[in-house]
């Protein structure tokens, strides 16, 4: 074994296929696939094992193996056409923000989130939030924008989903190994590790920065499990949302004002400050802070941090919104008001939100206020959140609320399966990837002949079946029992998905609200459907925990066993099965409960129509031939009665609409026709319009640039 840097220990590698190493090191791996096959190549079992992870599989494969890979012709051929576009990726000049913003200097952009999904190899994300803002930042990327991101790096990250004989979840926290990971040290100009200091009651904490490359950009993640700091104070990083409200608050003062601090260490001055949901939204306090210092009045200092703050809202219920009592307030920053020549009421006053429980500090409130700079992540949740958040801005009428709303997208090349990748290739011109959110690029699927579409999306689901069997199998062996029905899942039959966090207002049960009309759609010998599930539940949702124990129940019972599957421990890679595999994408939240969803945009990104409520984006996305809307637009008082309809309407659509379309007018080749044209209808539709790019270029062009002082012209 030879020594790395960063103090890691790798497997010799051969001098020709050296660049394996600095690979490994920079996530644009994670969203191209050409790249990842060049470890898969070398030992398709071990990268399996590593879980698809090239800097663990560095350190465990074999030399012998290595040096036949230097060795091979057309692996060399691969690996200098993978590194040749890495090269050319890094260091190009002309980027799609270079040629929009040609004369724009000086805009640095700094993206705080709590979470980052950017790969199933780094556990350090939940669900939706870190998924959108790891897509973010690979989009901002691909873009070339200025801009650099700031979170946590939590050793145990976020946890692993197991399940008992009954169906009940167990959270399960495994340790990161920094050295497992792409995580490098930073280091100051003096070759020191770089670490920061925040105040917390009674002592300071101090955390450890490390970076992570994502393309072109940086992402700095801090970690608190480092000495000096306490035992208490080493687990306040450790576990994504865990414990209890003064962790909760901790957390955030590292982040948000923490954050802040690792800049200014790092010689970093952005120009735009975008916090994505509130768990950052110290980080104003801590600039007004600095303006203080420096000889401003607090007021002229709140001015000026408003025109630099970007604030994205992602909760459409107010249990959503960190809210803190101005008791652990006044603990946590009894120091830090008179920096800010504050008196206590003063400050409170910044974020004082009037609770049933009483007055709280509440964390929308602060970012709100000390940002100009507001969005939703759906139309329709930009029109809740400007009736959540009214009471902020007294003597306007809910559409006078100065929140608008930038619809969510998915990264293209994160989600997008290389088999339906190669049609697009085929089919839409060879500059199709730079220009994704352009319709009349997409419009060109409706020449992809039916055959090859259908045989493609059959290939896919026939993968996602041997995936999804390969995990249940996995999850029977660690509860030491027999499955139940084997095999299950068939091949052939029309196949729906959900999955999603197994938050109550989801409804992961609806389906089920007339067991026996399930049943007969679901075993109709002409017409059969099968019903793939996966999600978690936070560890401390009960509610959520007994949704997925009656999930994973009926799918045992006779007439849905084999026909209903749950899968453990959902990912981002058991996402990309699902999405890529399935035929339809099924969502059903409570109106309007769901600010956006992204999981059905990339659904329809690899050819699966939609069946959801009009939610989200759905409402935005639904044109009448490019899937299905399940019920009508519009809001219940009575919950028991939306779910009769819903479910109601869901049945109908399944038996009547659905899986008629699946099955009938086949032609002389077996192919859908009608069904085959539902698919392209959502790929033409879906793709362009709920892009990362699409998205993106309006950030740039409503928020980022406005912020950074940047005239824009329409």
């Amino acid at each position: 074994m030879v020594r790395f840097e960063h103090e890691i220990l790798f497997t010799p590698i051969p001098d020709r296929i050296t660049r394996l190493r600095d690979l490994a090191y920079n996530l644009w791996w994670t969203w191209h696939p050409e790249a990842q096959d060049l470890y898969r190549t070398i030992d398709p079992e071990l990268w399996e094992l590593d879980y698809h992870n090239p800097v663990d599989f560095l350190r465990d494969v074999r030399q012998r193996k290595l040096e036949a890979a230097a060795l091979d012709p057309d692996y060399l051929k691969q690996y200098d056409a993978v590194l040749k576009r890495l090269d050319s990726y890094v260091n190009a000049k002309k980027t799609w923000y270079t040629r929009h913003f040609p004369d724009v200097k000086g805009v640095q952009i700094a993206y705080f989130s709590a979470e980052f999904g950017l790969h199933e190899s780094l556990p350090i994300y939940s669900g939706g939030l870190g998924i959108l803002s790891g897509d973010h930042v690979k989009e901002a990327s691909d873009m070339g924008l200025p801009f650099i991101a700031v979170g946590f790096l939590y050793p145990q990250g976020y946890f692993r989903q197991r399940l008992d004989a009954s169906g009940w979840q167990f959270a399960e926290y495994n340790k990161l190994n920094f050295a497992d990971v792409p995580a490098i040290p930073v280091l100051d100009p003096d070759g020191r590790e770089v670490v920061i200091e925040v105040e917390l009651p009674g002592r300071t904490i101090y955390a450890k920065v490390y970076r992570f490359q994502i393309g072109r950009v940086p992402l700095y993640l801090m970690d608190t499990d480092i000495h000096p700091n306490s035992p208490q104070d080493r687990q306040l990083s450790a576990r994504l949302y865990g414990g209890d409200q003064e962790m909760r608050i901790s957390q955030e003062l590292v982040l948000g004002v923490g954050g802040v601090r690792l800049l200014r260490k790092l010689g970093i001055a952005p120009t735009v400050w975008h916090m994505n949901e509130g768990h950052s939204a110290f980080l104003v306090l801590e600039l007004c802070r600095e303006l203080v210092n420096n000889g401003m009045a607090f007021d002229d200092a709140m001015q000026e941090i408003r025109q630099r703050c970007v604030f994205t809202t992602h909760t459409p219920v107010p249990a959503g919104n960190d809210a803190f009592p101005l008791a652990m307030i006044e603990k946590f920053f009894w120091n830090y008001w008179p920096q800010l020549n504050l008196t206590r009421d003063e400050f409170m006053s910044i974020a004082l939100q009037e609770q049933q429980w009483g007055p709280t500090f509440a964390m929308t409130a602060l970012a709100l206020r000390l940002s100009n700079y507001h969005n939703g992540v759906s139309q329709l949740h930009g029109h809740v959140a400007r009736g959540m958040w009214q009471w902020l801005y007294p003597g306007n009428s809910q559409d006078e609320v100065p929140i608008g709303a930038i619809t969510n997208g998915v990264h293209t090349a994160s989600w997008l399966a290389p088999e339906i990748r190669a049609l697009y290739d085929s089919y839409l011109g060879r500059t199709w990837e730079d220009n994704l959110d352009d319709p009349k690029v997409w419009k060109k699927v409706h020449q992809i002949p039916d055959k090859v579409l259908w045989d493609t999306r059959q290939d896919l689901k026939h993968q996602l079946i041997e995936f999804a069997r390969a995990r249940l199998q996995q999850h029977y062996i660690h509860i030491q029992q027999p499955a139940p029905v084997w095999p299950v899942l068939e091949e052939g039959i029309l196949t729906l998905g959900f999955a999603r966090r197994f938050a109550t207002y989801k409804r992961a049960t609806l389906l089920f609200r007339d067991i026996e009309r399930l049943k007969y759609i679901l075993n109709r010998p002409e017409m059969p459907i099968q019903i793939i599930f996966a999600g978690k539940a936070h560890p401390k949702d009960d509610p959520g925990k007994h949704f997925i124990q009656n999930v994973y129940q009926m799918a045992t019972q006779p007439g849905l066993a084999g026909r209903i599957v749950f899968l453990e421990e959902y990912d981002m890679a058991v996402g990309r099965a699902l999405t890529q595999g399935v035929d339809v994408w099924l969502n059903n939240p409570r109106r309007p409960h769901e600010a956006s969803g992204t999981s059905g945009m990339k659904a329809s990104l690899n050819g699966a129509p939609n069946c959801s409520i009009l939610d989200g984006w759905w409402p935005e996305a639904f044109n009448g031939k490019n899937g299905w809307a399940i019920g009508e637009e519009r809001e219940y008082h009575n919950h028991d009665e939306q779910d009769w309809n819903d479910a109601q309407a869901l049945y109908h659509l399944m038996e009547h609409e659905i899986a008629p379309r699946f099955y009938s007018n086949r032609d002389a080749d077996g192919v859908p026709t009608a069904w085959i044209e539902t698919c392209k209808e959502a790929i033409a539709t879906v793709a362009p319009a709920f892009s990362m790019r699409r998205m993106l270029s309006d950030y740039v062009n409503q928020l980022y640039l406005p912020a950074a002082g940047v005239a824009v012209t329409s």
